[in-house]
C-alpha cells in the first residue's frame, strides 16, 4: 500500500514537473501568421468568417479579443465578427479585412484581399442604408477601424449623404480631407490607397473654388434662376469668402490635404469612401497624444451649408477601448492662465458576454489642478443627471472628490460585445467629456490624470495614464553687474582681465520659469577702467633745447597706458530654485579679453636756463590692439534673490580664478522675462 501512495506521488510530480517545463519553453505564437477568410459562398450571398492567429494576452490586462473590420469591395462594410452580407449585382469583388489585436502584445494580422465572383443573382439585396454610421446630424462623418499604431495600417471611412427630402433633386459637391498637422515636425500618416464606388474623382482646389459660384450670380434680378421662377432659400452671398477663409485656417494647422469631386449624390442617399492611411513609423511616439483629422462636406448648390467634421484620434502602442486622452497636452507656461480650462476625454467599452447596469468612471486628479472646478461637456449613453431623474430611471451621477471625481452611470443598458445578437459594436462604446481649471498654485510641472473604470461589479479597468506637460520656452535675461577684487594681490601680478572693473553688462539665456534643475547660459562685456601706470623714472639731468631756448631736463617719468574689454562666457551653469525667492546655482567660466589697447607716454620735467621757470613736455607712441590674446578660466558658485523664476531679482556671485589665484565677488541684478 505504502509504496502504491510512493508511486503515485512521484507521477504526479512528474507530471506537474513536465507540464511547468513544457508551460515555460513553449514558445510564444508569432505575430507575423497572416489572417485567412473563410468564405462560403450561395451565388450572391456570402457568409464570411476569419481564421487568426492565436491571441498573445497582455499580463494584467483583461482579456485579449480581436475586432473586426470587413470591406464588401461594394461600397458597403461590416464591423461584424461573422457577417452575412448580399451583392446587388453581379461581378467580381475585392473581399478585405482587418482584424485588431486588443490587449495583445503581438502586431495586427495582415491579410491579402480576396476575390469573390459573383456570377448570379438569386437573392434580392437590401435597399437599407448604414444608417448606424451616422451619429451625428450632419451630412459628413469619418470612423476609423482602430486607433493609429505606428507602423500600423488603419482606415478611415469617410461617410457623406444628402439629407434632402425624397424628390428632392440629386446633389453635387467636393469632399476635402485635411491631415498630418504642422504641430508635429514628422509625418503622421500617408495615404497609401483610395477606394472609391460612387465615381468620387480626384479634384483640385481651383476647380472646387470654381465649382462655388460667384456672389453676383445669385443677385439676379428677381428670384428667378436659369431654370424658371424658383425662389432661392437663404442663400449667404459671402459663402464663398468664408469658405476660402475655412480652407486658408486649415492649410495653416495641416500639411496635407485630398480633394475629391461627388456628384448625383440622390436624395437620402448615403455613400462611402475608404482611405487605406499607413501610421509612419517615424510619427510622434507619444502615447498621450492627440492627432486630428479634419474633413469638409462642400456642396455645389448655395443654399446647403458647408460641413465639416473633426475626428480626433489618441496614437496608441496596443489597442485597448478603454482610454483617456487629453488633447493640447502641450501647453506653454508664459502664456497659461490659471482659468485655462483643459478638456479630457474617457472611452470606454464594455467587451463581456452580457449588458452593464452601472458604469463608474472614477478619475485621478493631479493636484494641480482643481476638481470644484469640473465642467461635464459631454457623455454617452445620453441620460438626464441623476439630480433631475425619478427613481430607478437611466442618470448620470457625478461625485467630486478633492482629488478624484466620479462619474456614474445607474440604471442603464450598455450591451457586451461578446453579448448574442449584438451587431453595431457602437452600441457598446461609451464617454464621458469633462473639463477642468488648474489651481491657483500653477507650476511648471508634468501632471498626469488616469481613470479606473468598473462594470457592474467586476473588476476595475485601469486606462492609460495621460500626461500634460509645458513647454521648455526660452528666457532671456538681461544683466547688469559691479566686480570686487578681493586678497592682496599686486596690480603687477594680475592680467588685464581680472582688473577692478566698473561696469559689467551681459545677458543670461535658459528655460522659462524652471521648476527643476535647469541650464542656464551667460555671456558678458566688461568695461574696464583706462589705467596709466609708471613704469620708469630719470631723474637724470642734462641740458637741451627746444627751439631758440635752453633748457635742463629735470626728470623723465615714462607710463604705459592700457585700455581692455574683456568678454566672460558660461558655457556651464546649472542652477536650482530652492522656492520662488530663492534660487542658487554653480558653473565654470571663461574669459578672454576682446580689445587690449596699450600705448606709452613720457612727461618731460623742464627748467628755463633764463629765469629759472619750470615746463612741462608731453610725448605719445602709438597704440597696439591685441584681440584674444589673454585667457582665463573660473568656478564660481552664486546665489539670487527676489523673484527667480520670472522677474527682477540680486545675485551675488563668489569666482576663483585658476590660473591665477585671484578671488572676486560679483553683485549684479538680474530681470529674468
Amino acid at each position: 500500500m505504502y509504496y502504491r501512495w510512493l508511486l503515485f506521488t512521484f507521477c504526479m510530480l512528474g507530471c506537474a514537473f513536465t507540464f511547468r517545463v513544457a508551460a515555460q519553453s513553449a514558445p510564444p505564437v508569432h505575430d507575423s501568421i497572416p489572417a485567412e477568410m473563410d468564405v462560403q459562398q450561395d451565388e450572391n450571398k456570402v457568409q464570411i468568417q476569419a481564421k487568426l492567429r492565436p491571441l498573445r494576452q497582455i499580463a494584467g490586462a483583461p482579456a485579449a479579443f480581436y475586432t473586426y473590420f470587413w470591406e464588401f469591395g461594394d461600397g458597403k462594410f461590416s464591423f461584424d465578427m461573422t457577417p452575412l452580407h448580399t451583392y446587388r449585382d453581379t461581378g467580381e469583388y475585392n473581399l478585405r479585412l482587418y482584424a485588431t489585436n486588443n490587449y495583445d502584445d503581438g502586431k495586427a494580422p495582415t491579410s491579402k484581399p480576396r476575390r469573390v465572383k459573383v456570377k448570379k443573382k438569386t437573392y434580392v439585396a437590401s435597399n437599407g442604408h448604414q444608417s448606424n454610421f451616422f451619429k451625428t446630424q450632419g451630412s459628413i462623418e469619418m470612423k476609423i477601424n482602430r486607433m493609429p499604431r505606428p507602423g500600423e495600417e488603419m482606415v478611415t471611412i469617410i461617410g457623406y449623404r444628402n439629407q434632402a427630402p425624397n424628390g428632392s433633386g440629386d446633389m453635387n459637391g467636393a469632399l476635402v480631407l485635411f491631415y498630418n498637422e504642422k504641430q508635429f515636425k514628422t509625418n503622421s500618416f500617408d495615404l497609401a490607397d483610395t477606394r472609391t464606388y460612387h465615381g468620387e474623382r480626384n479634384f483640385s482646389a481651383d476647380s472646387m473654388f470654381a465649382m462655388l459660384a460667384n456672389d453676383n450670380d445669385y443677385q439676379l434680378a428677381g428670384t428667378y434662376t436659369r431654370s424658371g421662377p424658383h425662389a432661392l432659400p437663404n442663400v449667404d452671398p459671402t459663402r464663398k469668402a468664408a469658405f476660402a477663409q475655412i480652407i486658408a485656417e486649415k492649410q495653416q494647422t495641416f500639411k496635407a490635404q485630398h480633394i475629391w469631386r461627388v456628384e448625383n449624390l440622390a436624395a437620402g442617399e448615403e455613400q462611402f469612401m475608404f482611405l487605406s492611411m499607413n501610421t509612419l513609423p517615424e510619427m510622434i511616439k507619444d502615447t498621450n497624444a492627440v492627432v486630428t483629422f479634419s474633413g469638409m462636406f462642400v456642396p455645389e448648390d448655395p443654399a446647403k451649408p458647408i460641413e465639416q467634421f473633426d475626428l480626433e484620434m489618441q496614437i496608441v502602442a496596443s489597442h485597448d477601448p478603454n482610454k483617456m486622452q487629453l488633447k493640447h497636452r502641450w501647453m506653454n507656461y508664459r502664456f497659461v492662465s490659471k482659468s485655462k480650462e483643459l478638456t479630457y476625454k474617457v472611452q470606454f467599452q464594455n467587451t463581456g458576454k452580457g449588458p452593464a447596469k452601472t458604469v463608474s468612471v472614477g478619475v485621478r486628479v493631479p493636484g494641480m489642478l482643481s476638481s470644484n472646478t469640473v465642467e461635464l461637456v459631454d457623455y454617452s449613453p445620453k441620460c438626464v443627471l441623476c439630480d433631475s431623474a425619478y427613481d430607478r430611471q437611466s442618470c448620470l451621477d457625478t461625485i467630486i472628490r478633492k482629488d478624484s471625481i466620479f462619474f456614474v452611470f445607474k440604471n442603464i443598458y450598455l450591451p457586451g460585445m461578446q453579448q448574442d445578437g449584438v451587431s453595431d459594436s457602437d452600441s457598446t462604446k461609451g464617454f464621458i467629456k469633462y473639463r477642468v481649471r488648474f489651481n491657483k498654485e500653477l507650476k511648471k510641472l508634468p501632471f498626469y490624470s488616469q481613470a479606473a473604470i468598473v462594470f457592474d461589479k467586476n473588476e476595475p479597468v485601469i486606462t492609460n495614464r495621460s500626461y500634460g506637460r509645458f513647454k521648455p520656452g526660452i528666457s532671456i535675461a538681461p544683466i547688469a553687474g559691479y566686480n570686487i577684487l578681493t586678497g592682496n594681490e599686486s596690480k603687477d601680478t594680475l592680467s588685464p582681465t581680472v582688473q577692478r572693473r566698473q561696469v559689467t553688462l551681459g545677458v543670461a539665456v535658459a528655460p522659462f520659469a524652471p521648476y527643476r534643475l535647469y541650464w542656464q547660459v551667460e555671456a558678458y562685456l566688461n568695461v574696464h577702467n583706462k589705467t596709466q601706470e609708471l613704469t620708469s623714472v630719470d631723474n637724470q639731468r642734462r641740458d637741451t633745447a627746444v627751439g631758440d631756448r635752453k633748457y635742463m631736463v629735470r626728470s623723465r617719468e615714462h607710463y604705459t597706458i592700457r585700455e581692455v574689454a574683456s568678454l566672460d562666457v558660461v558655457p556651464v551653469h546649472v542652477r536650482y530654485n530652492l522656492n520662488r525667492f530663492v534660487g542658487v546655482g554653480i558653473g565654470a567660466m571663461a574669459t578672454a579679453s576682446i580689445s587690449n589697447k596699450v600705448s606709452t607716454k613720457q612727461i618731460a620735467y623742464l627748467l628755463d636756463a633764463q629765469d629759472g621757470s619750470e615746463h612741462q613736455f608731453q610725448s605719445a607712441t602709438p597704440s597696439k590692439s591685441d584681440g584674444f590674446d589673454i585667457w582665463g578660466a573660473a568656478m564660481f558658485a552664486d546665489v539670487n534673490v527676489g523673484l527667480v523664476r520670472v522677474g527682477p531679482s540680486v545675485g551675488f556671485r563668489y569666482i576663483r580664478y585658476l590660473q591665477e589665484p585671484t578671488n572676486k565677488f560679483f553683485i549684479y541684478g538680474i530681470w529674468r522675462f
